[in-house]
């Protein structure tokens, strides 16, 4: 009972003959071995990379239990004779093992190739990120008072509570609903805007026109909210069946992301004159300007290559596409600074 219920699990995430499983293991493999013949060197102290495992490994295993890509695998489970702390252990150590290998080996492989470790801490590391795992895994049953198998059950949005039924479709309507739906995309949307109010402090040295385009840039990086369509395909079947819902949707789906963008933005530009000051209203315009470009390039990306054959909502929070907008933005600011 054991392996047949950790190989339900564990083939959903890594394929059938964990064919994913080999194929990410040596994309890492190529990471380390391109980032480590580079010659790029970066000073990590130990305690940080102790602290970068655990947090993103715990925060990579929260998004796995919470998944809603796992509920029919429980279901299909929960049909069958069960022993609960069994199930339990498999279900853990399934996406236990997607967490450390798929996740958080790629973040270990980039700071391991761009810095000098020692074996023990290394192995620090790693245990680091087995305890995020583990705590994270006993903590999870917890927001709902019980320890047992049922605990790690997501049961689907729909049924969570009573939708109003209205006449006419609403874009706006859907997205605060999914968003109410999915509190953890607020989360990060909330961890965006601290981290907007921290960059100030960790860019400050520089000079305002030129770190101020690259903190705009970083704060692109906002993966739930521009990944809409793809963790819904139902929802983008529809718009690509029922005729003129590119516009329909797209326009106020940018709209929404771009809203959010300049939140973080202006949030930025309050720290840093607070900290720092000599903000002028060119720094705002260049702000918004930033905010509408990512914004669109993000919804582009949705509609024309959406992500697809993912497993669980984490794939696609990781997928890295999610760099591309960051990137490219990452290359104007280089422009706007020079000029």
């Amino acid at each position: 009972m054991l392996k047949m219920s950790f190989d339900v699990t564990a083939k959903k995430l890594f394929g059938v003959h964990y064919e994913r499983l080999i194929r990410t293991l040596f994309l890492e493999l190529v990471v380390f071995w391109g980032l480590h013949i580079s010659g790029f060197q970066v000073e990590i102290a130990p305690f940080i990379l102790y602290l970068m495992a655990g947090a993103f490994s715990g925060g990579v295993m929260w998004q796995a239990l919470s998944s809603d890509g796992n509920r029919a695998n429980l279901e299909n489970l929960f049909m069958l004779p069960f022993e609960g702390r069994t199930l339990v252990f498999s279900y853990v150590a399934a996406l236990g093992a997607y967490t450390l290998l798929t996740q958080t080996a790629g973040l270990l492989a980039v700071v391991w190739a761009v810095s000098e470790w020692s074996w023990a801490e290394i192995l620090g590391s790693v245990l680091c990120a087995l305890a995020a795992i583990v705590i994270v895994s006993c903590l999870y049953p917890l927001r709902l008072g019980r320890v047992d198998a049922y605990a790690f059950y997501v049961r689907p949005a729909s049924r969570r509570r009573t939708v109003k039924v209205h006449r006419r479709y609403s874009v706006r309507r859907y997205l605060s609903r999914y968003l109410m739906a999915h509190k953890n995309y607020l989360v990060n949307t909330a961890v965006m805007w601290g981290a907007a109010c921290v960059l100030p402090a960790l860019l400050g040295q520089m000079e305002a026109r030129f770190v101020l385009p690259i903190g705009f840039a970083i704060l692109s990086l906002n993966t739930p909210i521009c990944i809409l369509l793809s963790c819904d395909p139902a929802l983008e079947r529809a718009m690509r069946f029922l005729p003129g819902q590119q516009k329909a949707f797209c326009v106020p789906y940018c709209l929404f992301i771009f809203l959010c963008n300049l939140a973080a933005d202006l949030i930025f530009l309050c720290s840093w004159q607070i900290q720092i000051g000599g903000i002028i209203p060119l720094h705002a315009l260049t702000a918004a300007v930033f905010a509408l470009l990512s914004a669109a390039g993000s919804v582009l990306l949705e509609w024309y290559c959406p992500i697809r054959g993912w497993n669980i909502e984490s794939d696609l929070w990781h997928h890295p596409r999610k760099y591309v907008v960051p990137a490219v933005m990452l290359l104007l600011a280089g422009l706007v600074s020079m000029v």
